[in-house]
C-alpha cells in the first residue's frame, strides 16, 4: 500500500511538471494496480452484455436527474440560476474553465443522458472572504507538492499547493475503487461506469455549492479534461482540511471538543432548514467530515438524501441504529415527521456527542452537557433545542458565568511578575494544549489562581497573550520559580512564601 501511495504521488507530480496534470493522473491504468489485480479494466467492450447497457442507461439517468433537482431545487444561498449548457459545452474564456478536447471515445450507452448544468456562480477563491470567480484548470497548470491523501468507495483525493501558495483537495473518481470496478465487472462499460460513477462526484459538487454555509467545506471550482480512453473526466477544486481523529480529539482540551459538537449543532440546524428541504446524510461517520481550523466541516456529501421518507402510517417511519431503534409519526402528508432531521441527530450523539462534550467539562456546566447527551440520545429533541442549549453553554463559558460559584475564600497570595517568565518547572496535566506542560485556558486571573490551588504540584503560573477562540487567555503552570526570565509577553504569578 505505501508502495502504490508513492507511485501514485509520484505520478501526480511529474504530470504537473510536463503540463498535463490530469491526463496522467486518472488515465486509466497509472496507478500500479494492487496484489491480484490485473492492471486495469478492459476498454468498453462494444455492444456490452445482454442487457446491460439498458440498466447501466437508467442507473446514469436516474443520478443525473437527481443532480438536476439539486441544481435548480431553489435558490440557496449565493446561488444564481443554473446555467442552461452543459458543463463539458461551456466556451472558451469562461470564468476559469478550460474547455476539453473534443471526446475520442465511443457514445455512451442508449439513454444515458450528458452533464448537468453548472451548480451556479463561482465560490470564493481560496484565501479570499467573498465571492470570486472558480477555478478551473488553468489554475491547476503549476501545482506543486502533490501528496495522496485517500480514496473511497467512489473517489480518490489529493493534496496539492497553488502557485499563490494556497493548498487545496482535488478530489476524482478512483479509477481503481470499488465503485467503478464492480460496474465494469457487472456492464462491460469503462466508460458508461465512468459516467456513472461521476455523477456522484458531481451531485456533492452542487451540493457544496447549494448548501453553503460555515460548516460546509467550500467549493473552488473544478475542471474537465480528457483522460486516454475516457473524455471529460472531472476533478473537484476544494477547501483542504485535516481528518477527524477521535483517538487525538480525545486527547484535546474540552473547549476545543466543545467547538467541534458546537460546529456540528450548527452544520444540522444548517441542513434541516436548508434551500433544498431537509438533508440527511446517509454515510455519517467521522471520515465524511473535517477539520479546518478548528472548525469541523462536512465534506463527503454524495450520500446525502433530501427527499424524506414515505409512510402510510409509523410502522414506515423506523430508524433503524445499530444499538436502538425509534418510531417516528407519519405525517397527514404522507411522510415520515422529521426523519431526515433525527436521522443527523442521532449519529451525532452517538459519533460525537457521547464522547466529546461531557469529558473535563467545567463541573458548572456538566449538568447542561449531560442533558444534551441524553435528549440527543433518546431523540427528544430536535435540532432547534439542540443548538439553542449547545449555544447557551458558549454563553456561559465565553462569559464566565459558569464561575459563579467561584470563591476567594482559603486562596494563597501569589505575588505578581510583570513582564517575565518561567521557561522550566513544567509538569503535564490533561487535558492540556501542549503535551509537554500543563497549558490551560483561564477566563480571568481569579480562575487561574484556583486552578493552580486544585494542582498539589502547582506553585506558580504564567499568563500569556495568546488566546484561544472563545477570547480566554492561555496561561502555563509551574512547579516552581527558581529561573524566571524576563519576557515582555508574559506575566508570571508565584505563589507567596508564608
Amino acid at each position: 500500500m505505501r508502495r502504490r501511495r508513492a507511485a501514485v504521488a509520484a505520478g501526480f507530480c511529474a504530470s504537473f511538471l510536463l503540463g498535463s496534470v490530469l491526463n496522467v493522473l486518472f488515465a486509466p491504468g497509472s496507478e500500479p494496480p494492487r496484489p491480484g489485480q490485473s492492471p486495469g479494466p478492459s476498454p468498453d467492450p462494444g455492444p456490452g452484455r445482454r442487457g446491460g447497457r439498458g440498466e447501466l442507461a437508467r442507473q446514469i439517468r436516474a443520478r443525473y436527474e437527481e443532480v438536476q433537482r439539486y441544481s435548480r431545487g431553489g435558490p440557496g444561498p449565493g446561488a444564481g440560476r443554473p446555467e442552461r449548457r452543459r458543463l463539458m459545452d461551456l466556451a472558451p474564456g469562461g470564468p476559469g474553465l478550460q474547455r476539453p478536447r473534443p471526446p475520442r471515445a465511443r457514445p455512451l450507452p442508449d439513454g444515458a443522458p450528458g452533464w448537468p448544468p453548472a451548480p451556479g456562480p463561482g465560490s470564493p477563491d481560496p484565501g479570499s472572504s467573498g465571492p470570486g470567480p472558480r477555478l478551473g484548470c488553468a489554475a491547476l497548470r503549476n501545482v506543486s507538492g502533490a501528496q495522496y491523501v485517500g480514496s473511497g468507495y467512489t473517489k480518490a483525493v489529493y493534496r496539492v499547493r497553488l502557485p499563490g501558495g494556497v493548498a487545496v483537495a482535488l478530489k476524482a473518481v478512483d479509477f481503481s475503487g470499488h465503485d467503478l470496478g464492480s460496474c465494469v465487472r457487472e456492464f462491460g462499460a469503462r466508460r458508461g461506469c465512468y459516467r456513472l460513477a461521476a455523477h456522484k462526484l458531481l451531485k456533492e459538487m452542487v451540493l457544496l455549492e447549494r448548501l453553503r454555509h460555515p460548516n460546509v467545506l467550500q467549493l473552488y471550482g473544478y475542471c474537465y479534461q480528457d483522460s486516454e480512453d475516457i473524455p471529460d473526466t472531472l476533478t473537484t477544486i476544494t477547501e483542504l482540511g485535516a481528518p477527524v481523529e477521535m483517538i487525538q480529539l480525545l486527547q484535546t482540551s474540552w473547549e476545543d471538543r466543545f467547538r467541534i459538537c458546537l460546529s456540528l449543532g450548527r452544520l444540522l440546524h444548517h441542513l434541516a432548514h436548508s434551500p433544498l428541504g431537509s438533508v440527511t446524510l446517509l454515510d455519517f461517520r467521522p471520515r465524511q467530515f473535517v477539520l479546518v481550523d478548528g472548525e469541523l466541516k462536512v465534506t463527503d456529501l454524495d450520500d446525502a438524501r433530501v427527499e424524506e421518507t414515505p409512510c402510510t402510517g409509523s410502522a414506515d417511519c423506523t430508524l433503524e441504529f445499530p444499538a436502538r431503534n425509534f418510531t417516528l409519526p407519519c405525517s397527514a402528508q404522507g411522510w415520515c415527521k422529521a426523519m431526515n432531521e433525527k436521522r443527523n441527530l442521532y449519529n451525532a450523539y452517538r459519533f460525537f456527542f457521547t464522547y466529546l462534550l461531557p469529558h473535563s467539562a467545567p463541573p458548572s456546566l456538566r449538568p447542561l452537557l449531560d442533558g444534551i447527551v441524553n435528549a440527543t440520545g433518546e431523540l427528544t429533541w430536535g435540532v432547534d433545542e439542540t443548538l439553542a442549549q449547545l449555544e447557551k453553554v458558549l454563553h456561559l463559558y465565553r462569559s464566565g458565568q459558569y464561575l459563579h460559584n467561584s470563591t476567594e475564600a482559603g486562596r494563597a497570595e501569589y505575588q505578581h511578575l510583570p513582564g517575565s517568565t518561567i521557561p522550566q518547572e513544567d509538569y503535564r496535566c490533561w487535558p492540556s494544549y501542549h503535551h509537554g506542560s500543563c497549558l490551560l485556558s483561564v477566563f480571568n486571573l481569579a480562575e487561574a489562581v484556583d486552578i493552580c490551588e486544585s494542582h498539589a504540584q502547582c506553585q506558580a503560573f504564567v499568563v500569556t497573550n495568546q488566546t484561544t477562540w472563545t477570547g480566554r487567555q492561555l496561561v502555563f503552570f509551574k512547579t516552581g520559580w527558581s529561573h524566571v526570565v524576563p519576557d515582555a509577553s508574559k506575566t508570571a504569578y508565584v505563589r507567596a512564601s508564608g
